[in-house]
C-alpha cells in the first residue's frame, strides 16, 4: 500500500472508531478499561477430545467441568461444610433442575432451603469471578437477574452491619417471591461459564457411541469454543455433503456399534432398503449383520470405483474385491493369497465385481437423499464448518486431531494433488480449503477428498493405512496390522516437536502440540506426556467401547493462569447415580507444566487483540488532543 493510500486509509479507521468514542471522555474510559484487563490472570481454558458419540460422560463433564468445580467448592468452603454437604451442594450445580425437582418431590425445597443455597453459590461466585472484568461477567449471566446477581456480588456482608442486613433481604425476598428456583439455576448456569472461560474439541464428535447428535446440540450452547476436526468428522462432513462412499462407511460403522439409533431417530434417516435386501441376501444372519455384510460390500464397490477416478490418491491397493478368486473363496493381498472367512458374495458379479447392483443404486440413491434432507444433520455439520477447521494455535498451542505427515527422518512428507506438492501446514490448509468446498459446491473430486481425509494413509486427520476388508474378511491377523505415519513415533523426540511448532508459526519455547486420535493404553504403561511435555495426546477413551484398552474414562487437559494440569477420568457418574448418591467423578490430576509466574491476558491471543485496540485508541486520543480531528454531538472530521 502506498504512503498516501496508508494515511487515507488510517483516517478512515480513525473516523469509524471516532463514531464509536466522540470524545475524549470516551476514549479514557476505553483505554482505562482495556489496560487494566490485561493484567488479569488468563482464562481458563479445557482440551477433550474423541468424544465419539459418549453423551453420559460428555454431559457429566461439561455439568461438572472436568471436576474444576468440585476443587473450588472444597477450597471455599474447606471445614465449613461436610462432605456430604459438599457433595450434595456440587450435584446441584451440575444438575440443578434436576435436584430442584428432586427435593420438591421429597418436601425439602423450603425458603430456608432456598436461601442457605443461594447464598452458598453467590459466595463460590464472587471467588471465581475475580479473573473477569465485570462488563464480562454481566455478559455471562443468564436469564434476566442480571441487575440482582451483580447487586448480591457486589454486596459486603461481611464488612458492615448494613451491608450484612441488605444482604440479607435480597436473599429473603428472592425466596419470599418464590424465584429461588430461577435464581439457582441463573446462578449454577454463571458458576460453570466462570469455570471455563474457552473450551477445545479436537476431534472426533462421532461414531461408536449412540449420542453423538446430542453432544453437538450440547455443545451448539456453550458461548466460547473452537473445534479441530477429527476423520470421523470429517466422514460424516463428507456424507452430509453428499459422498456416496462417506454415506457408506457411517452407515457401516453404526451397524457395526449397534447405533442406528442415531441414524434414525436422531437424523430421521431410514435403513429400511438396505434391511430388506439384507434380509433376502442373508436370511441367517441377524437382520443388523445381514444389513451390516451388504453395506460393507456396497462401501468396498463405491471405495474401488472412487480410487479409480482418483490416481493421485495412490490409493490402489485397497482395492481387493477385483482380487478375489471366487471359486477358491481366497483373495490376493501383496502376492500372497489368503482364505476368505465368508464364501458366499451374492452381490458381487464376478465379471464386474465394482459394479453396484440395481438394487444397490436404489439403497445408495435413497441414502444419499435422506443424508441431505435431513435437517437436523445439516445444522449439526454446518455448526462444525463455522466453528472447526483442520488446525488451531491459539494462545501459543497447536491443536490438530491426527498428525503432521513426516518422513522417517522427520522431514515434512510432500503430497501431490492436481499437480501441485504440498507438504506441513500448507497441506492442513489445502484439506480445510477442499472440506469448506465439499460444502459450498458439492463437486465429485472434493466430495472424493472428504473419504481420503478420512482413512487416507497420507491424510492429516488420518496418517494410517486402513484395512477393513481384512479385518472383516481374512482370519489371518498378520494382514490386519494398520501401519502409522512417523509422526506417532517422532513426538517422543524434542526437535521435532520443535520443528512442528516453528512450522506453524509458534514459539517452540513456549508451544504445545496437543493431539487426539490415537487412545492413550495407560493401563499398558503409556503415557500421554511426551518430550517433556511439548506434546499432550489427549485421546484418554471417553468412549465405553475403549475403556477397556485405555483403563481410564477419557482425558481433560487444563490450561489455567498457573500452567496445564492433565485430569485422566477413572470413574464417571451418570445423572441418576449424582442425583441419589451425589456421586461424581473421579480424576487423578497430573501437572504437566507449571508456570513461575501467573498468565495473564496480556500473554493471550486476546491479549493482542487488545493490544491492537489500545494502540488504535491511541491513536485517536492523538487525534484528539493534537486538534486534527474535532468531535461534536452530529459529527467528527479530520481538520
Amino acid at each position: 500500500m502506498q504512503e498516501g493510500a496508508s494515511g487515507s486509509y488510517k483516517k478512515k479507521c480513525i473516523r469509524l472508531l471516532a463514531e464509536k468514542y466522540p470524545s475524549r471522555e470516551a476514549v479514557y474510559e476505553r483505554l482505562i478499561h482495556l489496560s487494566a484487563q490485561l493484567s488479569l490472570p488468563k482464562g481458563v481454558e479445557h482440551f477433550l477430545s474423541d468424544l465419539h458419540g459418549e453423551y453420559d460422560t460428555f454431559y457429566h463433564i461439561l455439568n461438572n467441568c472436568s471436576g474444576v468445580i468440585k476443587e473450588k467448592v472444597d477450597y471455599v468452603f474447606g471445614a465449613r461444610l461436610t462432605d456430604e454437604e459438599k457433595a450434595e451442594f456440587c450435584t446441584l450445580i451440575y444438575y440443578p433442575k434436576e435436584k430442584v425437582e428432586q427435593k420438591r418431590a421429597e418436601r425439602k425445597n423450603t425458603p430456608e432451603w432456598y436461601r442457605i443455597n443461594i447464598a452458598r453459590l453467590l459466595e463460590l461466585t464472587k471467588l471465581m469471578s475475580y479473573k473477569f472484568p465485570v462488563e464480562k461477567i454481566k455478559s455471562f449471566i443468564p436469564g434476566h437477574y442480571g441487575s440482582i446477581i451483580v447487586e448480591l456480588m457486589n454486596t459486603r456482608p461481611e464488612a458492615d452491619q448494613a451491608q450484612f442486613i441488605y444482604n440479607r433481604k435480597l436473599l429473603s425476598t428472592i425466596c419470599q417471591v418464590d424465584a429461588g428456583p430461577e435464581f439457582i439455576y441463573a446462578f449454577t448456569g454463571l458458576v460453570k461459564r466462570l469455570a471455563v472461560d474457552h473450551m477445545h474439541i479436537v476431534g472426533d464428535f462421532f461414531d461408536r457411541g449412540s449420542r453423538p447428535d446430542a453432544i453437538i446440540e450440547k455443545i451448539m450452547k456453550f458461548p466460547s469454543l473452537d473445534i479441530q476436526w477429527g476423520n470421523h468428522d470429517v466422514l460424516w462432513m463428507g456424507a452430509a455433503c453428499g459422498s456416496d462412499a462417506c454415506i457408506a462407511n457411517v452407515v457401516r460403522n453404526n451397524l457395526r456399534y449397534s447405533n442406528t439409533d442415531v441414524l434414525e431417530k436422531g437424523y430421521g434417516i431410514g435403513l429400511r432398503p438396505l434391511t430388506l435386501l439384507a434380509a433376502r441376501q442373508y436370511p441367517q444372519e441377524t437382520p443388523i449383520k445381514a444389513a451390516e455384510r451388504v453395506i460393507s460390500i456396497i462401501m468396498f464397490k463405491l471405495e474401488g470405483q472412487l480410487i479409480k477416478r482418483n490416481p493421485d490418491f495412490h490409493m490402489e491397493k485397497r482395492i481387493l474385491l477385483d482380487r478375489i478368486d471366487f471359486g477358491e473363496k481366497t483373495v490376493e493381498i501383496d502376492g500372497r493369497h489368503y482364505e476368505l472367512n465368508q464364501k458366499s458374495f451374492p452381490t458381487i458379479d464376478p465379471q464386474h465385481p465394482l459394479r453396484l447392483s440395481p438394487e444397490e443404486e436404489v439403497i445408495v440413491n435413497d441414502l444419499r437423499n435422506s443424508f441431505l434432507e435431513s435437517e437436523p444433520l445439516r445444522r449439526h455439520i454446518e455448526f462444525l464448518y463455522r466453528k472447526g477447521s483442520m488446525y488451531t494455535c491459539y494462545n501459543s498451542n497447536l491443536l490438530f486431531h491426527g498428525c503432521v505427515l513426516v518422513n522417517a527422518d522427520g522431514t515434512p512428507t510432500e503430497v501431490t494433488f492436481d499437480g501441485r506438492t504440498y507438504k506441513g501446514r500448507e497441506y492442513f490448509d489445502y484439506c480445510d480449503t477442499v472440506a469448506r468446498r465439499a460444502w459450498q459446491h458439492r463437486d465429485q473430486a472434493a466430495l472424493d477428498f472428504m473419504w481420503y481425509l478420512w482413512c487416507g494413509r497420507l491424510s492429516p486427520t488420518s496418517g494410517r493405512e486402513f484395512k477393513t476388508f481384512e479385518r472383516m474378511f481374512v482370519d489371518d491377523e498378520s494382514t490386519w496390522e494398520e501401519p502409522n505415519d512417523n509422526y506417532y513415533k517422532l513426538i517422543n523426540n524434542l526437535d521435532f516437536c520443535q520443528m512442528v511448532l516453528n512450522e506453524f508459526g509458534l514459539n517452540p519455547e513456549r508451544g504445545h502440540i496437543i493431539n487426539g486420535h490415537v487412545p492413550v493404553k495407560v493401563k499398558k504403561g503409556e503415557t500421554p506426556v511426551r518430550s517433556g511435555g511439548k506434546v499432550i495426546i489427549i485421546d484418554g477413551g471417553f468412549c465405553r467401547a475403549y475403556h477397556s484398552k485405555t483403563g481410564i474414562s477419557g482425558y481433560t487437559l487444563i490450561s489455567n493462569s498457573r500452567g496445564l494440569r492433565l485430569l485422566a477420568h477413572q470413574n464417571i457418574a451418570d445423572v441418576r447415580q449424582a442425583l441419589k448418591n451425589n456421586l461424581d467423578i473421579e480424576s487423578v490430576a497430573e501437572t504437566v507444566e507449571l508456570s513461575a509466574e501467573i498468565s495473564t491476558v496480556a500473554d493471550t491471543d486476546e491479549g493482542a487483540a487488545i493490544q491492537e485496540q489500545i494502540t488504535d485508541l491511541y491513536g485517536l486520543l492523538y487525534a484528539y488532543q493534537s486538534g486534527t480531528m474535532k468531535a461534536s454531538d452530529d459529527y467528527t472530521s479530520f481538520v
